[in-house]
């Protein structure tokens, strides 16, 4: 389980500032990343605070690992390797010409 630096865990919702704690960056960061809708987050009320659902985060930060993975590939030259950049459809096989 995740711990605020205090030691307490964090439970299900996690504040802009505890993300930012998880994540490793400023609070302005994960704010933008929120405002964008990149990361998805919810308000507490109409004018209340942001809060990260601990799975939404989980799952952020997966795509994030999938995104580096396929930028690492195309950028070395290895996306013959990748389905997608390779034109292989499921099954294995390659489009007819």
């Amino acid at each position: 389980m995740v711990h605020h630096a205090a030691g307490e865990p964090i439970g299900r919702f996690l504040t802009i500032a505890d993300t930012a704690e998880v994540l490793a960056v400023d609070v302005e960061t994960v704010h933008e990343l929120v405002l964008s809708g990149e990361l998805p987050a919810i308000r507490i009320g109409d004018r209340g605070p942001w809060r990260v659902e601990r799975s939404q985060l989980e799952v952020f930060i997966e795509m994030r690992y999938e995104s580096t993975r396929r930028e690492v590939a195309w950028n070395e030259g290895e996306f013959g390797n990748v389905i997608e950049f390779a034109g292989v459809r499921p099954g294995g096989l390659r489009p007819v010409d």
